[in-house]
């Protein structure tokens, strides 16, 4: 065996090792040492050389060729994120990160060529774009990079990925007043646009759930609606999170489902022109003309209807696990973004001060008994 350390070019160690294999061959490597200093890199190479004699058959097979990135895409979209049946959203959110984000920087480096200097490059190319943006591109290229290990396209995962440190956002919904003229407002102008208000504030469905609602999932005798299904550019999926939950319904929602029953369809709300599916862009319009008409303002989304039912639990004092079951959140942490309104734990933990008092004396009425004695 013959092995060298120098100094490498770009700082650290280089480590040569030359060794004479049982096959008769020569086998050379010559890589950057892992360790910081040249009596552990030289350990290194000694530990190394022992593995390539012991293991030389597996050391000297030929590799396949690591593809790039861009090669990659295609059987990353077809055997993992469609194959393992993601939500139509979540695979066209993959899709577009890697047509405008991750192909266009790195598709043409090869998978085990990412490593933490491309990665900031990726960040700083996205310098402009917000953090949870950016942390959702990082996320999908770290998935890939995770798969293609998994699979053995690479030998493991060639840097370690950070996010970006993200503040949490403020949850916008309408106070107790707010949630009173939007509700009055939608009562005037259309029973649908009613309903979808209560739908969203008063039962916290997302849009996609509102849409996909039919009516074999309210269920009158026990007054609660089933959330089984969700819709996205017409394809039907199942809920965020993957399962099912069940919401009580106010008197006032099941009042309205009751007197807008009709025969027009499977699902819950319609469309004037007979069109029995809805689409987001409708819904949003129909919230804007409630907002207008209830001269509230108008942030741009339907969420804010959802961001308004899990607020106004939280401010009754409702246990955030039961905001979790009835928001269908997949994890506490997104319903822990409410709680700072809940008055119930803050006067629980203040009310605790006004015992101290009974507390001493119960610590001196026990330790008495014991001085006496």
């Amino acid at each position: 065996m013959n092995l060298k350390v120098r100094p490498y070019k770009r700082g650290g160690w280089e480590v040569d090792i030359v060794l004479m294999l049982p096959s008769g061959e020569q086998w050379r490597e010559r890589v950057r040492s892992p360790a910081e200093s040249r009596a552990a890199s030289k350990r290194w190479g000694e530990e190394r050389a022992s593995y390539v004699l012991a293991n030389w058959q597996e050391v000297t097979r030929p590799k396949e060729v690591v593809p790039t990135l861009a090669a990659f895409e295609q059987r990353f979209i077809c055997e993992y994120a469609e194959a393992n049946r993601q939500k139509p959203s979540t695979l066209e959110a993959k899709k577009s990160i890697l047509k405008n984000h991750l192909v266009p920087t790195l598709g043409q480096l090869k998978l085990d060529e990412i490593g933490t200097a491309q990665v900031q490059k990726l960040k700083s190319k996205l310098s402009k774009r917000k953090p949870k943006t950016v942390n959702n591109v990082l996320n999908t290229l770290s998935v890939i990079l995770r798969v293609a290990a998994k699979w053995g396209v690479i030998e493991r995962m060639p840097c370690h990925i950070e996010l970006l440190k993200s503040p949490a956002s403020e949850m916008e919904f309408y106070d107790l007043e707010e949630h009173k003229r939007l509700v009055e407002a939608a009562a005037e102008l259309d029973q649908r646009i009613h309903l979808l208000v209560l739908l969203g504030c008063d039962a916290g469905l997302r849009c996609g759930e509102i849409v996909a609602l039919e009516w074999n999932d309210i269920d009158f005798k026990r007054n609660a609606i089933i959330v089984s299904r969700s819709e996205w550019r017409g394809k039907v999926t199942v809920p965020k999170g993957g399962r099912s939950r069940r919401v009580p319904m106010t008197k006032l929602l099941a009042q309205v489902l009751q007197k807008v029953r009709h025969l027009r369809g499977a699902r819950v709300l319609w469309r004037e022109d007979g069109h029995e599916k809805l689409a987001r862009p409708l819904l949003r319009k129909w919230l804007s003309r409630t907002q207008r008409k209830a001269s509230l303002r108008d942030n741009g989304g339907l969420h804010i209807m959802r961001h308004t039912f899990c607020s106004h639990l939280a401010m009754q004092g409702v246990p955030v696990n039961a905001i979790k079951e009835l928001a269908g959140h997949q994890d506490i942490m997104t319903t822990m973004r409410y709680m700072h309104l809940s008055p119930a734990a803050k006067d629980t933990a203040v009310q605790a001060l006004d015992n101290r008092d009974a507390a001493l004396k119960k610590q001196q009425d026990a330790a008495a008994p014991a001085q006496n004695a």
